[in-house]
């Protein structure tokens, strides 16, 4: 019997798509360039582009904006900026350095072009210009055309949406085990908000569960002195490909490092794939304490549940 998984992933991806192509990819080019005067385009693009250039797209019924970005369509349209990013294969991570293009990161993200930045698109256009000239110059003649230029965008792309995809599993995970250490400390609880739990544990002293970027999730003891007891440090990898989950796991066993370093009495890891080999994983990560599996904690039974349940209450103190 075949096990298929749903495509779930691949359905937000089209979704994503249907979006991206609206804002920044050639359907949205098109619509720009329609409500602008082509003789300010072109005007434009003689000054940035070589002749060269411009008559091998010209051969192959391109107009050079599809190619080359130029101030008057990205005024009109900032956002396709990105069609240009995507098209050359630059990642957001790389293109939006602050020693490359960070400064118009907002064009794309939010579709703003401020004062400062509109001086810039000149300068930028030119140098995107050069970059560009090379790109074109690595590829036949004879197959550029739009739906070439078109899956150009589409490979620098589908990374792009897989890890925004693989940030919403890790947030979501992270989300879910914050939800469910609310639900073992519940009694216990004086305030929370968004980002804190604070209980009062049966010392009389204040606890804090709190989200951080470098563990996922801490658990903090407040002294009398003012100082913290570290309590537990927990890394959440949401992540769900088997195939990766080692690397994942050596990405945890970096930042409990940082938290042993940080005193934390405990380090635990709670993984999103259900058939892992927990030895294995052990010797991986061997400042891990605990290993615990997201689909065991949900179910709010089972021995690892429990495990983790009762290892959070006798932790924090609380009654």
């Amino acid at each position: 019997m075949f096990r298929i998984p749903e495509p779930e992933l691949q359905v937000s991806f089209a979704q994503a798509l249907l979006e991206i192509r609206k804002a920044m990819l050639q359907d949205a080019l098109r619509k720009t360039v329609r409500k602008l005067p082509i003789s300010e385009i072109d005007k434009e693009l003689s000054k940035l582009v070589s002749a060269h250039s411009l008559a091998s797209l010209a051969g192959n019924s391109l107009r050079g904006e599809y190619f080359f970005p130029v101030p008057v369509v990205l005024k009109a349209n900032p956002r396709l900026i990105g069609y240009y990013r995507l098209l050359y294969g630059y990642s957001q991570k790389e293109f939006y350095k602050s020693e490359v293009a960070g400064c118009l990161k907002a064009m794309e993200i939010d579709g703003l072009l401020s004062p400062k930045n509109l001086a810039r698109l000149g300068a930028f256009c030119q140098s995107m210009a050069k970059a560009g000239a090379l790109l074109l110059a690595s590829i036949s003649t004879e197959a550029i055309n739009t739906s070439l230029l078109y899956d150009l965008t589409l490979l620098t792309l589908g990374p792009q949406l897989r890890g925004g995809a693989n940030v919403k599993l890790g947030t979501a995970a992270i989300l879910g085990v914050f939800g469910i250490l609310k639900e073992v400390v519940e009694k216990a609880i004086t305030d929370s908000n968004t980002n804190t739990i604070t209980l009062k544990n049966a010392a009389g002293r204040t606890v804090f569960i709190e989200f951080a970027s470098d563990p996922d999730i801490i658990i903090r003891e407040a002294l009398p002195s003012g100082n913290f007891r570290h309590v537990v440090a927990i890394e959440v990898k949401g992540g769900r490909d088997f195939s990766n989950v080692h690397n994942r796991i050596g990405e945890a066993e970096k930042s409990h490092q940082k938290a042993r370093a940080n005193n934390y009495t405990e380090c635990w890891t709670v993984v999103n794939v259900d058939n892992i080999d927990l030895a294995v994983a052990r010797r991986e990560s061997p400042s891990t304490d605990r290993f615990y599996r997201i689909s065991d904690l949900i179910s709010g039974e089972g021995t690892e549940f429990k495990d983790f349940r009762d290892r959070v209450v006798a932790l924090t103190g609380i009654a």
